[in-house]
């Protein structure tokens, strides 16, 4: 079984273009993405915390030394210049442990205590 990791986050870019006619991704500079471990054209998870969408796409290279961030095709409708995002990529890792093919289901009170554990 393989799970999802988190293995980078940028949190607190800005949006500095939008380009609604183009097929469909974000363009981050180039060192953004050297800095992250992210690849060109690794699906990404954004978050835009100026109006809370979320969506996957994938990352085009923009220009080294650019500071581009840029909405490109569908991802143009989900924010604006100059809103906040957060960027996040994940990577996967087996595990061998079957102790969770079997989902545990936590039931909360209100005050956010532990009220049952189904395992």
């Amino acid at each position: 079984m393989y799970i999802k990791f988190l293995k980078s986050k940028l949190q607190g870019l800005t949006v500095t273009a939008k380009n609604l006619y183009y097929t469909g991704s974000i363009k981050l500079d180039r060192n953004f993405l050297e800095l992250a471990n992210i690849q060109p054209y690794e699906i990404v998870l954004v978050i835009n915390i100026s109006n809370g969408e979320r969506f996957e796409t994938y990352v085009i290279p923009a220009k080294k030394g650019s500071k581009t961030v840029a909405l490109q095709g569908g991802a143009a409708r989900l924010g604006e210049v100059g809103d906040q995002l957060i960027i996040m990529s994940f990577w996967y890792k087996e595990v061998k442990d079957d102790k969770s093919k079997k989902p545990v289901k936590i039931i909360f009170n209100k005050n956010n205590t532990i009220k049952k554990i189904i395992k």
